[in-house]
């Protein structure tokens, strides 16, 4: 109700502004745009100024810095993919770790094999197997492996998580500072080519990298994204865990860190891979949960964002030019309606009109240009390749994202809130490329039963 009623307010107050501002200019998304353009200036420069300072004063990494770690892999019917993540989170070339895999309610046989796991990696491997009645919930599987957990911090994994032997050996040298609660590393789509779906998706998260760098130099607001985030365990107990009723526990703990004043960094050159979803409903059941749980932590945490003595006023205004990509979609709307209203009255001109769109348009190519600049900056594309990937990765944030935040937002008014997160499905790579095996071994023996008939 909290939430439904400050949602309310921003609304009415977000429409109050734009209809008293159309009164003295055309150009209301100007003021928005003028804010989100600072905004990108100051971080540019930031990131400048760290990348020249990084180059000039190399960091030295502190090699007697070796926490011990405990690796939590939760798995919800993940017998497809959890054996070979096990297997390559035993590959990593860190001294000091432990591995606890918690099986989550499976329906399928997941229990079974990471049970069968244990006698091969010789007690290495913890296992815990909750019951079906168990609270639901990536948080309170977390939770529960915490309380059997010894490290001093805590790394998460997805269950299909893909990473380099040197990935934890280079992500705990960022936790080393008494101020740092957590670190994430880049995500990174490793099907990305399978169809366009996949590639968008990595493009999105290129876009994503590219602006928790720019967070990380401000020394903003950066957050976490769930699989391949470390966390103090000092940091963890401060806040109280993670948040069993919240739908993303990774943006949620994010939030709340940021609260109690812990730092949160973002480590560009250490990768975790994990799959693209490869068909469109299951993605926008997964974004939508995405972008609930975004919304939902500002509402739920507002008043904390405000009043925290613990958060620096540099995490307090990235977080809330960050909000601004979610206000942008309803403020478009919203002024939209307006001059509609107006010239339907006689009291605007479609002139008026044409300038909100013409300024949304102008958000929408400068949005592109981020998109191209991250492209060519990370995933290393040439011009002509970035250009391409950008307009398309647009249309397709445009097409996923744009509606999503309004249906959020008419959700959390008007309907209960739920705690439906919607399983993303491992393995279906694997299964593709078997059923493409297969389909070609078919084809095969055909061609050799015709040839054996012309005999």
């Amino acid at each position: 109700m909290k939430e439904r009623i400050l949602l309310f307010i921003i609304i009415i107050g977000l429409t109050s502004f734009i209809y008293l501002f159309q009164n003295y200019t055309d150009w209301g998304l100007g003021l928005l745009i003028c804010f989100m353009g600072a905004y990108f200036i100051v971080s540019s420069i930031a990131m400048k100024v760290k990348l020249r300072k990084d180059l000039k004063n190399p960091k030295v990494k502190d090699e007697s810095y070796k926490p011990f770690v405990s690796v939590m892999i939760p798995a919800h019917n993940e017998e497809s993919v959890i054996s070979e993540t096990i297997a390559r989170v035993f590959g990593m070339d860190y001294p000091n770790y432990e591995v606890i895999v918690i099986d989550d309610r499976s329906s399928d046989n997941t229990a079974s094999v990471i049970k069968a796991l244990e006698s091969e990696y010789n007690g290495r491997l913890k296992t815990l197997i909750r019951p079906k009645d168990a609270f639901p919930g990536k948080s309170a599987v977390l939770n529960d492996a915490l309380k059997m957990a010894k490290g001093e911090a805590i790394l998460v994994f997805d269950a299909d998580a893909q990473m380099d032997k040197d990935f934890l050996t280079n992500l705990v040298c960022e936790l080393q500072p008494k101020d740092v609660g957590a670190v994430q590393a880049r995500k990174v789509v490793k099907n990305k080519d399978v169809n366009l779906l996949t590639k968008c998706q990595n493009n999105e998260m290129t876009i994503d990298t590219s602006c928790q760098v720019a967070r990380d130099a401000v020394k903003g607001a950066v957050e976490l994204r769930g699989n391949g985030e470390l966390i103090k365990r000092e940091a963890l107990e401060d806040i109280g865990g993670w948040n069993n009723y919240t739908i993303t526990d990774d943006l949620d703990m994010s939030t709340r860190l940021h609260i109690k004043g812990w730092d949160v960094r973002f480590c560009k050159d250490t990768i975790v891979y994990e799959e693209g979803i490869m068909y469109l409903m299951p993605l926008y059941r997964q974004r939508r949960r995405w972008l609930e749980g975004t919304i939902r932590r500002y509402l739920e945490y507002f008043w904390d964002i405000m009043t925290s003595k613990k958060m620096s006023l540099r995490v307090r205004m990235d977080t809330i030019a960050y909000i601004s990509e979610f206000i942008l979609p309803a403020w478009f709307i919203i002024e939209l309606i307006i001059l509609i209203l107006k010239i339907f009255i006689k009291d605007a001109s479609v002139n008026t009109l044409m300038s909100s769109v013409i300024m949304g348009c102008l958000i929408g190519i400068g949005f592109m240009l981020s998109c191209r600049y991250a492209l060519r900056r990370y995933d290393k594309m040439n011009r002509a390749d970035a250009f391409t990937q950008a307009v398309i990765t647009a249309t397709y944030l445009l097409i996923i994202w744009f509606p999503l935040v309004l249906f959020i937002g008419t959700k959390i008014l008007f309907m209960k809130k739920d705690m439906k997160w919607g399983k993303t499905t491992h393995g279906l790579v694997s299964h593709e490329h078997a059923i493409q095996r297969a389909k070609e071994k078919i084809r095969q023996a055909k061609e050799e039963l015709k040839k054996l008939l012309k005999r």
